[in-house]
């Protein structure tokens, strides 16, 4: 991370209350966001929220009646004339099975406040992650390679997921505490008007601290994410069996522990000194509403002492001076919380806003069908960086093979993704039967195309999965696996697994096996054949972990089905790539040498010089 990007990014100053104000705007789009997940519970929410907030001042106010119904129901008993006990007692005892009603509605409130937010947190947990998946499939590869916006795709994931419901929550407590010291209000009015400033200066210097404490946690999470994504990925590659293989082998565990724990020790340290000063403030501050209530409470005593007050009306003030007070503090905790929660939802609204990368091909067929793939002067660059392919012009027409040598490097792989529309080309154009590729429908033109990467991916997923993601439209079609299988040399051992087409592959969920490399190969070639509507094959080291002796199987077989294709080829072996048509050699992203291999060995190039060092080794 460089210095001025660390800057930019490390905790400063509080904002200005313009800024502390600003972020509220995501308080609307969380609210919308649980309406539109479950309206009911929603409402739910707003009754239990008005039912908690109004009736504790109206316990309270059942609690003097009940205070000076004893008091009088005592001088009655004691005066000269004694009224009959039931006639004294009974007003009273009807006054605390009320009050005892109401703190039974307050805790079925309470019970359905919580019940509610607790299954709102999984529904809206899972539709927020949905929506951060979903922006991830409309992201480009060029976008997923941008580690900006990756540090914002991990923030979104790692803290926004539970942001809206928590704001939600503080929300709806923000409203029932206002409800409660609207109450509250009413009756301290009555005793002084003075009595809400006392509760207002004994809460404002807590909430003060808070919001400013929450602004810098909130800009130490944002400075940190790319370091907590470093130990995220070495916590991965510490316990991740395609990794922990080659880390066992080179001693590696010492090493990436010892950074592990440098990278937490920096943060630790951040974040221990944020703590400490949020917490010592609030200690502070917070004494500062202890003095105040107990001011309050004096000044209440003076005053039942002096004869201004019952003894009811002391209970009752103290109990509202207290639970006000209470709910003030709690209503300013919830503003300075809902002012984290829309901190951290501009994680992830910025994330959901990131521009997408506009996809505005229409075409489903081209203007000259049959003309096949043409590369005209096609020049790339990586976003920031220099050219890594330089004017690479060729034509390949359907039924007709190529392969592409080179050295690792040289931009093989790269020109793959430009021609699956993985990247756009900086200069140039790519047409497919006469049509530029960003004139496509990207959907119509990725089912014409098969491709199996070097880097393929091993999904942890059965057997017949595995090969059905090759296509979507079959994925769940048996037949399809096991002709595809066949096809890609994999049907034999799979016929030999515990379960078959639905045996669990990898070692991540239970009774998975783990295969060979070159069994993996098999399974990743199986899926181009699962694209029985692909017309383009491109196969990228497809058989790097094979014998040869299954090596020259797999491309026999090969050549038997793409007799009507494009093929594409990529491969270090030169026993692999002699039978192509077109032979383009490849180096530092230009083409330096084309033709069939017997024209290439004549030209006595690169090529030649690399097919016979190669050869030498087999003899």
């Amino acid at each position: 991370m460089s210095s001025s990007h660390a800057s930019r990014h490390r905790p400063t100053a509080a904002a200005p209350v313009s800024g502390f104000l600003g972020v509220f705007r995501y308080s609307r789009r969380a609210l919308l966001l649980v309406w539109q997940t479950s309206r009911a519970m929603m409402l739910g929410l707003a009754l239990c929220t008005l039912v908690a907030g109004v009736l504790p001042a109206v316990a309270a106010w059942v609690g003097q009646l009940i205070v000076d119904g004893v008091v009088a129901a005592m001088e009655a008993q004691q005066a000269d004339a004694p009224v009959p006990l039931h006639q004294s007692l009974t007003p009273v005892l009807w006054l605390v099975a009320f009050e005892g009603a109401i703190i039974a509605l307050i805790a079925l409130a309470q019970r359905g406040l919580a019940a509610q937010q607790s299954l709102l947190r999984a529904r809206l947990g899972h539709r927020v992650n949905v929506m951060i998946l979903e922006k991830a499939g409309t992201l480009s590869l060029g976008q997923f390679e941008d580690s900006e916006l990756y540090d914002k795709l991990t923030r979104a994931r790692r803290e926004a997921s539970t942001r809206p419901l928590g704001l939600v929550n503080k929300t709806f407590a923000l409203l029932q505490n206002a409800i409660s010291l609207a109450s509250f209000g009413v009756l301290l009015v009555q005793f002084s008007p003075w009595a809400l400033l006392v509760l207002i200066i004994g809460a404002l210097p807590v909430f003060i601290s808070e919001a400013k404490f929450s602004g810098d946690a909130f800009r130490l999470f944002r400075w940190r994410s790319p370091q907590s994504r470093m130990q995220m990925y070495l916590e991965t590659v510490l316990a991740r069996e395609d990794s922990i293989k080659e880390v066992k082998l080179f001693g590696l565990e010492g090493l990436f522990l010892q950074r592990y724990r440098a990278i937490f020790t920096r943060l630790f340290t951040e974040e221990r000194r944020l703590t400490l000063r949020r917490e010592s403030w609030g200690f502070a501050l917070g004494l500062l509403g202890t003095l105040t209530f107990y001011a309050a409470y004096g000044w209440v005593v003076v005053e039942t002492i002096m004869g201004t007050l019952s003894l009811g009306q002391m209970t009752m003030y103290l109990m509202v001076f207290k639970q006000g007070q209470g709910a003030l503090s709690a209503s300013l905790t919830a503003i300075s919380g809902m002012y984290e929660d829309n901190l951290y939802l501009s994680n992830l609204y910025e994330y959901l806003e990131h521009p997408v990368e506009a996809e505005s091909g229409t075409q489903t067929q081209g203007m000259a069908p049959g003309d096949g793939l043409r590369f005209e002067d096609v020049s790339f660059a990586y976003p920031g960086g220099k050219e890594v392919l330089h004017e690479i012009s060729l034509h390949i027409a359907p039924g007709q093979s190529l392969a592409l040598v080179g050295e690792n490097g040289s931009g093989k792989t790269t020109l793959i993704k430009l021609l699956t529309r993985l990247y756009a080309p900086t200069r140039g154009r790519i047409l497919l039967d006469g049509t530029d590729l960003r004139d496509w429908d990207a959907i119509a033109l990725r089912e014409r195309i098969g491709v199996i990467f070097q880097d393929f991916v091993r999904y942890q997923l059965p057997v017949g999965e595995n090969l059905g993601v090759g296509d979507t439209h079959a994925f769940n079609d048996e037949t399809r696996w096991q002709d595809a299988a066949r096809h890609g040399m994999a049907d034999d051992f799979i016929q030999q697994m515990p379960e078959g087409y639905h045996t669990q592959l990898g070692r991540w969920f239970k009774n998975g096996q783990e295969l060979s490399g070159g069994q993996w190969q098999k399974i990743a070639l199986s899926r181009a054949y699962m694209r029985q509507n692909a017309d383009i094959l491109v196969l990228d080291e497809p058989t790097a972990a094979m014998d040869p002796a299954a090596e020259a199987d797999v491309f026999a077989r090969f050549r038997e089905h793409s007799r009507d294709k494009m093929t594409i080829l990529i491969s270090h072996r030169f026993s692999t790539v002699r039978s192509a048509e077109q032979i383009f050699v490849v180096d530092r992203g230009r083409i330096i040498e084309r033709g069939t291999h017997a024209e290439l060995l004549e030209q006595n190039g690169r090529y030649a010089f690399l097919f016979r060092l190669q050869a030498k080794g087999y003899q």
